[in-house]
């Protein structure tokens, strides 16, 4: 975990938690702020680096946050010290998933965009079953992603969860819409040589 927290504020240092706070600036606060005694983009800011981190769930979350009290309270206004792990859990289960995934998404793009001008971003768009996600009791299957990874930042991009592997093809226009990938390398399987899919203007590389 000591290693890992390293890991997390190595990067944050890198990327600059100030893009964190601009980028969420606009996520919809929901709470009543009559009860607020901390700040939404403090709690976000936190749970990210967690998740950075390698740390899961707001428990964790709560503990990594402590024993990096004294970094975060250089960076955060904390107007109330560092929230329990139960604040930081009912924060998020409040979150609108898609008001948060516009802001995420709009805060990678940032840091996907940290390119030279001249070097080509390599955005690799697959999908796969995620590992033990199946759930035999409930009789439900695999979860399948389609993901896109931009190789040379190192980050996900995008994921969209189908119904089956065969919906893969119906899938991959979503993310290719909503990610920027001008200038890029697009390795794809031959699922996504299809004429609906293919851009202009864009270097494809069919993996067989």
């Amino acid at each position: 975990m000591a290693g890992s927290a390293q890991l997390a504020k190595k990067n944050a240092n890198e990327l600059d938690v100030d893009s964190i706070l601009q980028d969420f600036a606009e996520l919809p606060v929901p709470r009543l702020r009559i009860n607020q005694r901390h700040r939404l983009g403090d709690i976000i800011v936190i749970s990210i680096m967690t998740v950075i981190a390698g740390a899961e769930g707001p428990k964790a979350t709560g503990v990594w946050a402590k024993s990096n009290e004294d970094w975060l309270t250089d960076r955060l206004q904390l107007p109330n010290g560092i929230p329990s792990h139960d604040t930081i859990g009912r924060v998020l289960m409040t979150l609108k998933p898609a008001a948060f995934q516009l802001c995420f998404e709009r805060w990678i793009k940032r840091l996907s965009g940290n390119r030279h001008k001249d070097e080509l971003d390599v955005v690799a768009i697959d999908g796969e079953a995620l590992r033990c996600s199946h759930d035999k009791a409930a009789e439900l299957g695999p979860l399948f992603l389609v993901s896109a990874w931009a190789v040379h930042s190192v980050i996900s991009l995008h994921q969209l969860a189908t119904e089956e592997k065969s919906n893969e093809i119906t899938a991959i226009p979503k993310p290719l819409d909503q990610i920027e990938i001008a200038d890029s390398v697009v390795p794809i399987d031959t699922a996504g040589c299809q004429k609906n899919i293919v851009q202009p203007g864009l270097s494809w590389v069919s993996q067989r």
